[in-house]
Formats: structure tokens, sequence, C-alpha cells
């Protein structure tokens, strides 16, 4: 057994950690300042408001039903107007372009058929003809 190689291991030596506290900081506090706002006045100098009552909103009366039904604000009418021109203008530009695609994807797709049902049809009659023999 001499010859084979060996290998010495030192033994272990403990290392000592320092150990580091905690770092602390003091946090500067300050009491708030409340600056009063530039337009301050007296309360005397302005006038008192009363609580207005909101007019009630107008109504449409429509023979066959009873109740009348409210009238919407011009911004509801002007967006719904809008929404609806606009899906009528895209529905009426883009139908042309759609059937165009439509037609030529239909001849595509037909020709595509055609031309498996003639290889399908050949290789019907390749078979028949070599059974014959």
């Amino acid at each position: 057994m001499d010859g084979l190689p060996s290998i010495i291991v030192p033994d272990i030596t403990q290392i000592k950690t320092i150990e580091i506290p905690l770092p602390t900081a003091d946090v500067p506090y300050y009491t708030p300042m409340v600056v009063p706002p530039s337009d301050l006045r007296d309360q005397e100098d302005e006038p008192v408001k009363t609580v207005e009552e909101t007019p009630e909103p107008p109504t449409l009366k429509i023979p066959f039903i009873k109740q009348p039904v409210p009238q919407p604000s011009a911004e509801v009418v002007v967006a719904a107007v809008t929404t609806a021109v606009t899906a009528v203008a895209a529905t009426t530009l883009s139908q042309p372009l759609i059937e165009n695609i439509r037609k030529r994807a239909q001849k595509f797709i037909q020709g595509k058929i055609n031309k498996w049902r003639q290889n399908r049809q050949k290789r019907k009659d390749s078979l028949q003809s070599s059974k014959k023999m």
C-alpha cells in the first residue's frame, strides 16, 4: 500500500465572527404647519346659499304606454347617434371587401375539393385496372 497516494487534511480551526449591531437613526419630526388658502374671506361676506330644487327631467308621452318615459339628455343622444352612424358606415364600407374575400376563398376551397376528388377518382381507377390484370 505504499504506492497509493494519500492526502493529509489539516485540523479544522474555528473562525470567530464579529457581532455588528444594527444601525439606528434619529428620524426628525416636524410639526405640520397649517397655511390658510389665499382666497380666505370672512363668512359674513358671502351670501348664504340656499338649496335649490332640481327640476324634474323632461318626459315623453308615448300613446300606448301609461307611464311617461324620461327623455334622455343631449349627451346621451349624441353618443347614441354617433355610435349608430359609425356602425352603419363601417358596415357599409366593409361589406363589399368582405364579400370579395368570401368569393375568392370559396373559389379557392372549391378548386381544392375538385382537385382532391379528381385524385381520388384516379386512384380508384388505377386500383381497379391493376386488379383486372
